[in-house]
C-alpha cells in the first residue's frame, strides 16, 4: 500500500517526503470519522497537495 502511495505521488510530480509529512499527521485526526470526505482533499491532484508538496522535477 505504501509503495502505491509513493508511486502515485511520483506520477503526480509530488515531493514524496513532503507528501507523507502532510498525510501522516492528518489521517490519524480523522480515525473516528464516519465520513471519509477528508480524504478527497489529500489526493495528489488537489490544489492543497500540489501547492504544499511540489517536486523539483515538476514539468512547467
Amino acid at each position: 500500500m505504501i509503495y502505491s502511495i509513493v508511486e502515485t505521488a511520483k506520477a503526480n510530480y509530488l515531493n514524496v517526503y513532503q507528501y507523507f509529512e502532510l498525510l501522516l499527521p492528518e489521517i490519524p485526526m480523522h480515525m473516528n470519522d464516519a465520513n471519509l470526505k477528508f480524504m478527497d482533499e489529500l489526493l495528489p491532484g488537489t490544489p492543497r497537495v500540489q501547492e504544499n508538496c511540489p517536486s523539483r522535477f515538476k514539468k512547467s
